[in-house]
């Protein structure tokens, strides 16, 4: 696993920031694929033709636009809660008036997967409505692509007491289409408290 910190994240200049005002598509992306290759050459242990990407919420977001911008690099990708049109949204961290929310827009991209990816959302979501990641599904069928779906009826945002389930799925989908192994079958996955501060994990 390799996490890349890219460009615009916080703490750095203001030129640094820049580079995505009014490009939240980007998600440091192109930073990401060129990190990756990069360690590849160092540690010839990676495997750069099995790339895997998930995320949640505006990760969900950055990780269905990876598998639709860059399809020939990401092979497996887990979109979790995405805000997929930020048109569609209503939180205000999204919206700038320089941006072109038409152009970064996942759903204009869905024509363009090739690997495996696993879509997911609670239908009680009060932070990202449900159809942002709708609009998704209806562009890849439109595109007859496939794709794997998992909806919580009763769920918002996190998940809640369905955060297990979403793990196991998660880990079951990299195992299978990265690993190329069968995942144990309906593998249950306990939470035990934390015995610093009582907190399950």
């Amino acid at each position: 696993m390799a996490e890349i910190e890219g460009t615009s994240n916080p703490l750095r200049s203001k030129k640094f920031h820049d580079m995505s005002y009014g490009n939240t598509a980007d998600n440091t992306l192109t930073n990401q694929t060129a990190g990756i290759k990069q360690l590849a050459q160092q540690y010839p242990y990676m495997d750069i033709d099995r790339v895997g990407i998930w995320g949640h919420s505006g990760g969900g977001f950055a990780t269905a636009t990876a598998m639709f911008r860059f399809p020939d690099f990401f092979k497996v990708g887990i979109s979790e809660s995405g805000n997929h049109d930020n048109r569609n949204y209503e939180d205000e961290w999204g919206l700038t008036s320089a941006s072109d929310y038409e152009a970064q827009a996942n759903q204009n991209y869905a024509k363009n997967l090739k690997g495996k990816l696993m879509l997911a959302h609670g239908m009680m979501d009060n932070n990202v409505p449900p159809s942002n990641t709708l609009l998704v599904v209806e562009a890849l069928e439109k595109a007859n692509k496939d794709y794997d779906l998992v909806l919580f009826p009763n769920s918002t945002h996190g998940f809640g007491a369905y955060t297990t389930y979403m793990t196991r799925s998660r880990c079951d989908y990299f195992v299978k289409h990265l690993l190329g192994a069968e995942p144990p079958r309906e593998f249950q996955l306990v939470l035990k408290p934390d015995p610093g501060n009582g907190v399950a994990r």
